[in-house]
């Protein structure tokens, strides 16, 4: 993680859209509810999850080249630690990612060094909820 905690709260004031690695359709889950609470605070959200749904009334795309390029500044990712290697180079072969906000519970400290490297700025094992209201 390159962004210290005295920047969080800049983070989460510079950007209002967001994209959801992983969206899911399951209510229950944080995957699912985060995301709900971050529009509930006014944010923009669309998602990526690879079968189709709709619960939520989200946008969701099926790969994240799909998603359109101004939605994918910031992207917050609910998969597993093992995955974020992949994940990370797909973001990468993207470009145009400004923030990866590992979801808590998920790190992988290579990866994200690379995603740092490569000027991204990188959040891990942190909850969207629970940063925002920390701070709002």
């Amino acid at each position: 993680m390159n962004v210290a905690d005295s920047e969080i709260k800049s983070l989460l004031t510079s950007y209002q859209n967001i994209t959801v690695y992983g969206l899911s359709n399951d209510p229950s889950k944080p995957s699912h509810y985060v995301p709900v609470y971050i529009r509930d605070k006014g944010w923009g959200v669309v998602g990526t999850y690879p079968k189709e749904h709709s619960v939520g009334g989200f946008t969701i795309y099926k790969s994240l080249k799909d998603v359109p390029k101004e939605n994918r500044k910031f992207i917050d990712v609910f998969r597993s630690s093992d995955k974020i290697p992949e994940v990370i180079d797909e973001i990468l072969s993207l470009g145009g990612t400004e923030v990866i906000w590992l979801q808590l519970g998920i790190y992988h400290p290579e990866a994200e060094k690379k995603a740092e490297e490569a000027g991204i700025r990188v959040v891990s094992n942190r909850c969207l909820i629970i940063e925002h209201r920390n701070y709002f």
